[in-house]
């Protein structure tokens, strides 16, 4: 199977500490990525290429899914751990039927101090046309739309499964007016193959209040052929931008924060809020694991600290164990003080080489 993880460790429960949660590196627990499904409609030969997820793909049977009312109950007890951001992946997660339920439920929880959550969602676009109306009724706050190439025919190529690029900014126009923004939009730069996109999509979205990130071509899993003359660095693409368009840098807007901020300037080289910005994610040259401060948990209840990690901490059995509330929070606690991933940073030494084969980003989530 190559989108489950082997032989699970046996969670230790301990009782809480006092004190803010923090990893063997310091790093706080504020970001949630979860993923409610294991299947996409696109082919995206970076992450779930054809010849691997076939029609006679063995994808996760419903059963196996974290139910809605288990999603919340999880997403409830990470929030009383000092997470204010959800992130809802895939997947495709506008494939989960009835998503908008558990988006309601998540939209009524709160922190500690009373505040709502965050709540976000990653979607490749195909279905948001449709959907965004219901999403923002739900209490979804804003989403990030994945498209790789403004050219139609370099984009039905990367997808694989002859999907148009108009369908996908039809979406991006119906999020923006149900007010599911900011909006942001991803490009995964593979170079030799999509790389000639960059200025299109850079052209596209300037000044359209939309947020273009460029993201390095990352080596998760194992089945998307990863090599590192494929990687467009960031700072190449910079370069590219610059050579067209003025660009000064921003501060971050959260710690944390994975993209590298640039702004497009004015004549008097000083950003023009109207104008926009566009992000760099550098996880392969320039690896931020020294703030990282997400934990993913996967579409059957599997808890993992890295993206690029290698198992994921079973916490669906514990669910349907009838484990208390106090027990799994406690062991959440546990899990994440013993957590010491930095891949990125780690990438090409042997450490890194004697590693577990990755997760599957399908399984995990982006």
């Amino acid at each position: 199977m190559h989108n489950r993880p082997m032989a699970e460790p046996v969670i230790p429960l301990v009782d809480q500490r006092n004190g803010a949660l923090a990893d063997q590196l310091g790093r706080p627990l504020r970001d949630l990525r979860i993923s409610v499904t294991d299947r996409c409609n696109f082919r995206c030969t970076y992450c779930m290429p054809k010849e691997v997820f076939g029609k006679d793909h063995p994808f996760l049977p419903h059963a196996a899914l974290l139910s809605f009312e288990e999603i919340t109950r999880l997403a409830r007890l990470f929030a009383l751990q000092g997470v204010h951001k959800i992130r809802l992946t895939g997947g495709e997660p506008l494939l989960r039927r009835h998503l908008e339920g558990l988006i309601e439920q998540l939209a009524a929880l709160r922190t500690p101090d009373g505040a709502p959550l965050d709540l976000t969602l990653t979607t490749n676009g195909s279905a948001l046309a449709r959907k965004a109306r219901a999403l923002k009724a739900a209490g979804l706050r804003r989403v990030t739309v994945s498209l790789d190439a403004m050219d139609d025919a370099v984009f039905r190529r990367m997808n694989d499964v002859d999907f148009p690029v108009a369908e996908v900014l039809d979406g991006i126009a119906a999020a923006r007016e149900a007010g599911l923004g900011p909006i942001k939009v991803n490009m995964v730069v593979k170079r030799g193959t999509n790389d000639q996109e960059i200025l299109p999509m850079a052209r596209h979205f300037r000044g359209t209040g939309i947020a273009l990130r460029f993201i390095e071509y990352m080596d998760v899993g194992s089945t998307n052929g990863w090599r590192m003359d494929e990687v467009l660095p960031s700072r190449e693409l910079l370069a590219r931008l610059r050579a067209e368009m003025p660009l000064v840098p921003l501060a971050p807007t959260a710690p944390g924060e994975t993209a590298e901020r640039w702004g497009h300037a004015d004549a008097s080289g000083r950003h023009d809020p109207a104008a926009g910005e566009i992000g760099l994610i550098s996880s392969v040259t320039r690896a931020f694991c020294g703030s990282c401060n997400r934990a993913r948990l996967s579409t059957e209840g599997k808890l993992f600290l890295c993206l690029f990690a290698g198992h994921g901490y079973d916490l669906r059995a514990m669910l349907r164990g009838g484990a208390p509330d106090e027990a799994i929070a406690d062991a959440i606690a546990r899990i994440w003080r013993g957590r010491s991933d930095r891949y990125s940073e780690l990438r090409g030494t042997q450490a890194a080489a004697d590693g577990e084969p990755h997760v599957e980003m399908s399984y995990i989530g982006g």
